[in-house]
């Protein structure tokens, strides 16, 4: 019959022997990824040679600088005033219609063109022709579009 086992070996490797094995699988990985290792090196070389490496290492460098100076310039009153207006707007924006949003857009490019036509004719508005105008049914629709748009804003400033 076999002896009970009663001393257990532990093999523990030499230092050296561990580093030589991290080596190996070092050199395993590198031959594995050459070509995404000469890329990155490619891109390194890029990087220094254009300058964009030391100043890259110099924002590091003074983190906790920019850090302060980027908070100090968010914190200012006109951006916070355009972030919140921005905001607004946002949340103004989820109210309409997308189809009503890009039927005016359109309009109002329509319009830009038609606008600068004139200018460019130099011609004079009499006031017979601004009567004559309100029978055009495209100039009277936009007039009560206008209209009923003022009232709407008017109602609403009311509130």
């Amino acid at each position: 019959m076999a002896q009970p086992i009663t001393i257990i070996k532990k093999e523990i490797p030499a230092k050296e022997e561990i580093e030589s094995k991290k080596i190996a699988n070092l050199q395993a990985q590198l031959a594995e990824k050459e070509a995404a290792l000469n890329n990155l090196m490619n891109l390194v070389g890029e990087l220094h040679e254009t300058g964009i490496l030391d100043s890259a290492n110099a924002m590091l460098q003074a983190k906790e600088k920019i850090a302060e100076i980027a908070l100090n310039q968010v914190n200012r009153e006109p951006v916070t005033n355009f972030i919140n207006n921005f905001m607004s707007a946002s949340m103004a924006f989820t109210d309409f219609k997308p189809e009503q949003t890009k039927k005016l857009v359109s309009s109002m490019a329509a319009g830009m063109n038609e606008g600068t036509d004139f200018v460019q004719s130099n011609k004079k508005v009499k006031m017979f022709d601004l009567m004559k105008a309100l029978n055009d049914p495209d100039i009277n629709r936009a007039v009560g579009f206008g209209i009923h748009f003022l009232k709407g804003m008017g109602k609403s400033l009311k509130e």
